[in-house]
């Protein structure tokens, strides 16, 4: 009997005083049909069959067999292999034959985090362009599903290789896919992408409980304790939502853009804010805003621009029915759209705007200040709640809180790969961390899971690469520090570890949205990351990183490590980014040159500097020191402060 991808537990009843229990070969997804196999190392093969079960395991001329223990786990160790491809490899118990097709050997990267590397191509820079060229079938991505378990789990949620291709292309992860691209340039070998990543997510799901400090049983109490309260909040959504009969899990986007639909059956509601906090938990989809805005006739000649604050996610807006705005998936854009005059009239004129809300938050947010009308002077009038509400087509959805509790995807999505063998592992997460109260604890747990990563995969020097975090307008900068440049310097501790590197990204985020979509940059960065510390190639892979500071009077010297590659100011403009403390701790603005491989620092008022901060904020839109290669440098500070 042949058996292709046998799933599923058979249990056969016999003629006989006891009961005997048949279980259908099974292999972990990342061994399945169009996998990508690690080359020259022992290469790790499991799966699961009848328990006591004799189990031979055949890839390219080479065997090796075992016997399923009590659980019914398998798991061999052939020869370590080239790389090439394709090849099929069959496991058989005597009874049942599985062959798995169109495998390759070559190297194969987990790549994990959170939002940005989930991030996906289909959404990233030139994505038509990216996914219509994506013809390379040799990069494939195993995409590990969302998943959560308080016990650690044998086995992965149901997935499978894909090879690269213009129709399967758009849902991988953007930065993996184009570090991929350039490793399989590079090394001419087939790529492999274990996507196991996590919008959303902190460093602590993803460890396990003796790494992350926490009791599983405390852990399962508090998912219990979290699960009944969720429920209980989706009641009172579903409650409130049985004034509007058929909206929910049906219900149309509805046609409420024109100024004489009927509002009989819309409520009031507050903006800005969220709908979450008044009454809608866990409602996700397409909602319907309405307002009503008084002009004069001098207003409605000039013309108005209407600030509508933040909306998460999409929107489309109208003023007396006519489209007047769009803004597609920018949970934090900030909208502002133009009223042209022929649209306008004196007197009542109405505003409607179609929210689409893809999960978590929804509504119209922000600050007051960003909802405005304005008119052709720019004299403003607020155009804050109560706005009239109705709800057009939704879904109740629990919020996704599994991704910020210990353990919970470590469990699920890391620990049932474990040992696969792995070139590397790229990483990019850390905005969930950089909080006043996190930042800093950071570094600890960032070597703490890479140690603990690399003893459970069975390699303990295993290449970490990650990503810096992007520059971005977080909004919790304050005279005593920035959160998110703090958790900037957490990352970069993780270089004291061996085979490590780390790609700098201030340069090429977006301050208004926490999802950037240049993902080529940092793919190409990890790329050259990869390049030397798993290849072993000498080459310009970093930018400047900071080494020493020497005080002379009111000048600091700062030292540096170039990468290999002159110290070089982006732009052709001065060098920013620049502050510069005495004993007071009170940071000045400073001027900064470069001289060789270092860099003078003064700031007036500061005679006696005794530290140096660069690129210290969030934001740092002025850090522009690179080098000839155009590599930025890391932020830093001098001071332990």
């Amino acid at each position: 009997m042949n058996v292709r991808h046998a799933l599923g537990i058979v249990v056969l009843l016999v003629s006989t005083p006891s009961m005997a229990v048949h279980v259908n070969l099974d292999v972990p997804p990342m061994f399945g049909d169009h996998a990508v196999l690690q080359r020259d190392m022992p290469m790790r093969l499991w799966g699961w069959a009848t328990p006591g079960g004799k189990v031979i395991v055949t890839f390219d001329s080479h065997q090796a067999r075992a016997t399923a223990a009590a659980n019914g786990r398998w798991q061999v160790t052939l020869p370590s292999h080239a790389a090439g491809g394709p090849y099929a490899w069959q496991v058989s118990d005597g009874k049942q034959t599985v062959t798995f097709q169109d495998v390759l050997v070559g190297d194969v990267y987990l790549a994990s985090g959170q939002s940005n590397m989930e991030f996906e191509l289909a959404k990233a820079r030139d994505s038509a362009v990216e996914i219509a060229h994506a013809t390379d079938g040799a990069i494939r991505e195993l995409k590990v599903p969302n998943a959560w378990s308080v016990k650690p789990s044998a086995r992965l949620p149901g997935s499978a290789w894909a090879p690269a291709s213009p129709a399967t292309a758009g849902t991988f992860s953007a930065v993996a896919y184009f570090f991929a691209r350039e490793i399989r340039a590079d090394q001419h070998v087939a790529v492999g992408i274990i996507n196991s990543s996590w919008g959303g997510s902190r460093i602590e799901p993803w460890m396990d409980a003796a790494t992350a400090q926490v009791n599983p049983s405390a852990v399962a109490a508090r998912v219990a304790r979290e699960d009944a309260a969720e429920a209980q909040l989706v009641d009172s959504t579903r409650r409130n939502l049985q004034r509007w009969p058929g909206v929910l899990d049906a219900g149309s986007d509805g046609d409420y853009a024109r100024s004489d639909a009927d509002e009989h059956d819309f409520v009031p509601i507050r903006v800005p804010d969220f709908w979450e906090s008044q009454g809608y938990v866990d409602m996700d989809g397409v909602v319907w805003y309405r307002t009503h805005v008084a002009l004069s006739p001098e207003d409605a000649a000039g013309g108005i621009t209407l600030g509508l604050g933040m909306i998460d996610d999409s929107d489309t807006t109208y003023v007396n029915g006519v489209a007047v705005g769009q803004t597609v998936d920018a949970w934090n854009g900030v909208r502002a759209y133009r009223v042209p005059a022929n649209v306008l009239h004196e007197g009542d004129n109405v505003v409607a705007v179609k929210v689409t809300d893809l999960g978590a938050g929804g509504g119209i947010h922000g600050e007051s200040g960003q909802l405005f009308v304005a008119n052709a002077k720019g004299t403003r009038r607020p155009l804050t709640g109560p706005w009239l509400f109705r709800p057009s087509r939704v879904a109740l959805v629990p919020a996704q809180t599994k991704n910020q509790i210990p353990t919970l995807l470590y469990n699920a999505m890391i620990h049932p790969l474990l040992p696969v063998a792995l070139r590397g592992v790229l990483w990019y997460q850390g905005e969930q961390n950089a909080t006043d109260d996190l930042a800093f604890r950071y570094r600890n747990q960032f070597a703490a899971l890479i140690k603990q990563w690399r003893n459970q995969l069975q390699q303990p020097a295993l290449p970490f690469l990650f990503v810096q975090l992007a520059n971005f307008k977080r909004g919790t900068d304050t005279q005593a520090g920035s959160p998110w440049a703090m958790l900037r310097e957490s990352q970069a501790s993780a270089l004291t570890q061996p085979a490590t590197a780390q790609a700098v990204t201030i340069d090429v985020g977006n301050p208004d949205n926490i999802h950037p979509n240049d993902k080529q940059t940092v793919g190409h960065r990890l790329a050259l990351a990869a390049r030397h510390v798993v290849y072993g190639q000498s080459l310009v892979f970093h930018g400047p990183a900071y080494v020493s500071v020497t005080f002379h009077g009111s000048l600091a010297r700062l030292s540096f490590d170039d990468g290999g590659s002159a110290l070089a100011i982006r732009g052709n403009t001065a060098l920013g980014g620049f502050t510069l403390a005495g004993p007071d701790r009170d940071f000045h603005p400073a001027t900064a040159h470069i001289e060789g491989h270092a860099i003078v620092v003064q700031a007036q008022g500061v005679t006696a500097p005794t530290a140096v901060r660069y690129g210290w904020s969030e934001n740092p839109v002025d850090a522009n020191l690179i080098n000839a290669a155009g590599l930025p440098a890391s932020p830093f500070r001098t001071d332990s402060w």
